[in-house]
């Protein structure tokens, strides 16, 4: 164990001496959390190279069913776990005294898993780094706020009702009196934050009727974004559960209704660091340019990464805030990537794509990617779009669940910036859920055809 890993865990142990057990999460490739359940005693082989893990534990599909087509390809071997002591942390909203740390997976010759997701950010961080630039990340997170039982159809039931009980007409956005309804989930929230170190900004009612949208800070650090774009998710179910309620990130739980978006912001710090996108003109650097227009460029491809599900595509309907094309504008909430109007000094893109459903490091992920791809091509962007980019530009991104699977598939960019191995199992992971749904038939079809 590396003496600083081991000083971190120590003096976490001396602060919490009630702790009893501890939660070691190995985020998988959904974005699902896998791990144990360790005793107090026994935290340090989480550290020390004494914990194993299937390195299928990071491929599970979304049912958490091991990958049929290719399981048992090298015997189905173990993979030894990392644990990272940044992620320490106490859990809040647990009646028994709980602390959780995340895991990495490398296979037994201590290589990381060609597919462990943070794995995957910590790569392309080398890669920035290389080039002296450092990805300054954070990400809004929308989330809907059901009651813990459904309705006699089996679907959610909203936990935001008018005075006769039946569902509101809208979400009241920005709606102060909303918030002083869910007070006590969103004060859990903000406290969670604090105790796990989750640096919360703004938290807000969204558009539709029990939605709502939390925020972090950014972090000069892409892993640490990610690492916290989970565990925010993480600790609003965690608190929402704790009252009685069920929080999802589901990308459209209402086909009628606005679905959930995990945006994502970003920028670069040159070595002194400074803003690399900023040239004090409003218009930014030609920095800025190349990143977006690497970032529309491998957009199609990436497509999987932000719409993982058979759901997600239910969320990308025109006037949604959903795009449907590869486009960029200034202030323009009708893009896929918008430069929010802010001071020079704060420069950024906005990416829009991706659903709250999708895995928050793959979507940093596929950010950088794009990034890397426009910077190290030196691309050019196309002039931005102002005004609707709906009525400006035809839908051109996929649109369903199997268009962007074989996007993804045959990519030569998602081969060269996330590696083979990668490309390999997350397309047969997917493949493996959308014959699963192939399976059933719906009841919106019996209704039609029986």
């Amino acid at each position: 164990m590396m003496s600083e890993e081991l000083k971190q865990l120590n003096a976490f142990l001396e602060k919490y001496p009630d702790i009893e057990l501890f939660e070691v999460i190995l985020p998988d490739l959904n974005g699902k959390l896998r791990g144990k359940w360790l005793p107090r005693a026994k935290i340090e082989t989480a550290f020390a190279g004494g914990l194993k893990l299937p390195l299928t534990t990071l491929a599970f599909d979304v049912w958490g069913r091991d990958v049929e087509s290719w399981v048992f390809d090298n015997g189905d071997v173990d993979g030894i776990c990392e644990a990272d002591a940044r992620t320490l942390a106490r859990v809040p909203w647990l009646e028994r005294p709980t602390g959780q740390v995340l895991l990495s997976l490398h296979d037994v010759s201590g290589a990381p898993c060609e597919y462990d997701p943070r794995s995957i950010v910590k790569k392309l961080m080398a890669r920035f780094q290389k080039l002296g630039l450092t990805p300054v990340l954070a990400s809004e997170m929308e989330f809907y706020l059901f009651q813990s039982d459904n309705d006699d159809e089996g679907r959610p039931r909203h936990s935001q009702t008018n005075a006769s009980g039946h569902v509101a007409l809208g979400g009241q956005t920005y709606g102060l009196d909303v918030m002083q309804d869910m007070s006590e989930l969103m004060h859990g929230v903000s406290d969670a934050g604090a105790i796990q170190n989750l640096p919360i900004d703004t938290l807000i009612a969204e558009a539709a009727p029990s939605q709502y949208e939390i925020n972090l800070y950014h972090q000069a650090d892409a892993l640490l974004a990610a690492d916290q774009g989970l565990l925010l998710q993480r600790a609003i179910k965690g608190v929402a559960r704790k009252l009685g309620m069920r929080a999802t990130f589901m990308a459209k739980p209402y086909g009628d209704l606005a679905g959930n978006g995990m945006h994502m912001h970003c920028s670069l710090l040159d070595q002194d660091g400074n803003n690399a996108f900023n040239n004090g003109t409003d218009q930014g650097s030609d920095l800025l340019r190349q990143a977006i227009a690497g970032c529309l460029a491998s957009m199609k491809d990436c497509m999987l990464l932000f719409a993982p599900h058979l759901n997600s595509y239910r969320r990308f309907q025109r006037a949604s805030h959903a795009p449907l094309a590869p486009t960029w504008g200034y202030d323009n909430r009708t893009v896929s990537i918008r430069v929010p109007a802010d001071s020079h000094e704060a420069m950024r893109i906005e990416h829009r794509v991706a659903g709250a459903d999708a895995n928050p490091y793959l979507v940093v992920a596929a950010i950088l990617a794009g990034i890397l791809y426009g910077l190290e091509n030196q691309l050019e962007v196309v002039p931005p779009i102002e005004g609707d980019a709906y009525t400006q530009c035809e839908p051109s991104l996929p649109r369903h669940w199997s268009d962007a699977l074989e996007a993804f598939k045959k990519s030569t960019f998602i081969r060269e910036y996330f590696g083979t191995e990668f490309q390999r199992v997350f397309t047969e992971t997917k493949q493996q859920e959308m014959d699963e749904f192939d399976k059933h038939v719906t009841a919106m079809e019996y209704e039609a055809y029986l």
